[in-house]
Parts: structure tokens; C-alpha cells; sequence
């Protein structure tokens, strides 16, 4: 692989930053990239049908219409002779919610920040940290990597109100991730294994909230058209979240998945475009939407 190849397949294999909800799917999130790259993007996300900025909270027979709009910051590094990269995402949201809270229809309009997050990555086995000359010999086989994402409580929030933006707590998700190649690397196989997990919300309207972890799996079969682009089939499943108020345990587990695809096209050897859609494939809460997303990256470093 060239040098300039190589920097193609950075542009393509690299995500658009890691989401905070359990119902992302995000393939390629275990790619490895030469140290120093750094790249920075924008997405915008539309979503429509039933969901909240929450799906646990006391919304019933929900009907949204919500806008996202991300940025995040992606840079690669050598973490102790490992291929390594930090992530860190921003977001902001409005739209508009109907639906039964608490028995009675409400109609709502919500924008402002969400919570941020930062996502630390690491490669276990497969691929050293590589300098940008190294990595364009690199052929993938099979990579294990772990990765720990934390999202932090600065978006929205006011504690009068059941729905809100920002879920006023922490939320930790620490994950695997095995992405194996096959089929002359055409074909890239990817599945992790997480958890989000999350600290106490202390005023929620004047009560005390927590919530059980949720358990969130995702696989991912996508295919190389050329060392510049590539489409994925996306599939994950996710289970758990009940939640407690004041000491009462509510009844709303979720057992939910969800189908989808992803296409990555380079514009140039730092430029590419992202394009993704899903939507729920079963759900019991708050999963009942479709999501109709794109975003454009800019690449720099790592001797490019």
C-alpha cells in the first residue's frame, strides 16, 4: 500500500466518533490508523418515531421528531508500543416529542447541548503502534482492542421537567472489540461486547433515580469497494436499563435491537463523507425509530 493509499484508508475506516447511547451502531470502531493523525468532524442526525432523549422516562406512545447536530475530535496515538486514539464528542438537540407522560397527552419542543463524551481505545492484539511509512505495508487479519467511554453530565437539564436532554448523571461503558478480515481483506467481520453503566441522578424532579446497566452488543460485515470506500451492514442488541425512583422499581427493561447500513466515501486524500441509516428491528422501549444520518471528516498528521 502507498503512502497516499494509506491515507485513503485511514479517511475511510475511521468512524465519526462514539456515540453515548446503547442504540449505536458504529462499524470499523476498532480500525487501526498511524500515529499522530488527527482528524476533526461534523455529523447531522435525523430521527423520527418513538423515541425520547431518554427511553426510560414515564413517556408512553411516544412520536418524535429530533435533530442532532456532532462534532468530535479523533486523534491517534502509541500507548505503551499499542496503536491508540482518544475521541472526544460533542452534540447539540432539538426537536419535537408527543406522547402520554404520566397518563396525559403532552406535546414538547427540547433544544439545547447534550452530555459530552470522551472515548479512550486501545489495540490489544494484531497491530503495534505504526508510524505513518509502516502502516501503509499494514494488512489487517485479526485485532482485539478494548476501549472505555465516558460521558459526562454537561448538556440541558432542568429538574422540574421529566424530559430533558441531558440525563443529569455519569455513564461509563467499557467494551471489546474483535474485528477480523477475510475474504483477500475484502471483507471485514466486526463484533464488541460493552456495558453502559451509570451513577445516580439525585434530582430528578426532586427524586432520587438509578439505573441498571445495559448490556450492548453490536456486529458488523462490511465490505472494502475500494481501498477508498466501503459499505456495512449493522446489526446490535441491547438489554437491561430498569430503573428505580425514590426506592420503587419500575417495569421498563429493554430488550432492543436494531438493523441498519453504513457507506464511507473519500473526497480526497483528506476528506471524506458518511452516510448511515437504522431503525428498530424489535423493541419493548423507547427503540421504535428510524435514524437518517450523514457527516463530513477532515484528516491531517501523521506524516500525511
Amino acid at each position: 500500500m502507498s503512502i497516499l493509499r494509506a491515507a485513503f484508508f485511514v479517511v475511510a475506516v475511521l468512524g465519526l466518533g462514539a456515540g453515548a447511547r446503547a442504540q449505536e451502531l458504529e462499524p470499523r470502531a476498532y480500525s487501526i490508523s498511524p500515529v499522530g493523525v488527527n482528524f476533526v468532524s461534523v455529523s447531522y442526525a435525523r430521527m423520527t418515531g418513538d423515541i425520547a432523549f431518554d427511553p426510560s422516562v414515564p413517556i408512553e406512545q411516544a412520536d418524535s421528531k429530533l435533530n442532532r447536530f456532532s462534532t468530535s475530535y479523533f486523534r491517534s496515538i502509541d500507548f505503551l508500543g499499542r496503536s491508540g486514539n482518544i475521541t472526544v464528542v460533542t452534540s447539540y438537540i432539538e426537536g419535537d416529542l408527543q406522547g402520554l407522560v404520566n397518563e396525559e397527552f403532552t406535546a414538547i419542543r427540547r433544544s439545547g447541548l447534550a452530555d459530552s463524551g470522551v472515548r479512550f481505545a486501545v489495540n490489544l492484539v494484531g497491530a503495534p503502534a505504526m508510524k505513518l511509512k509502516e502502516f501503509a505495508s499494514y494488512h489487517q487479519r485479526t485485532n482485539l482492542g478494548a476501549s472505555v467511554t465516558v460521558v459526562a453530565p454537561l448538556g440541558q437539564y432542568d429538574p422540574a421537567k421529566f424530559v430533558n436532554i441531558s440525563t443529569n448523571r455519569w455513564s461509563f461503558k467499557p467494551e471489546i472489540g474483535l474485528s477480523h478480515a477475510i475474504r483477500q481483506r475484502r471483507l471485514v467481520l466486526d463484533a464488541y461486547l460493552g456495558v453502559w453503566m451509570f451513577s445516580a441522578n439525585r434530582n430528578y424532579v426532586g427524586q432520587l433515580r438509578t439505573q441498571d446497566p445495559i448490556m450492548n452488543s453490536q456486529f458488523h460485515l462490511s465490505y472494502n469497494l475500494t481501498p477508498r470506500a466501503w459499505v456495512a451492514f449493522d446489526v446490535n442488541f441491547f438489554t437491561g436499563g430498569r430503573t428505580t425512583i425514590d426506592g420503587v422499581e419500575r417495569e421498563d427493561r429493554q430488550n432492543n435491537s436494531r438493523l441498519g447500513g453504513t457507506i464511507s466515501i473519500p473526497l480526497s486524500s483528506r476528506q471524506s463523507m458518511k452516510f448511515g441509516y437504522s431503525f428498530g428491528a424489535y423493541t419493548t422501549i423507547g427503540g421504535d425509530f428510524q435514524t437518517l444520518s450523514f457527516g463530513y471528516q477532515y484528516l491531517w498528521g501523521g506524516g500525511l
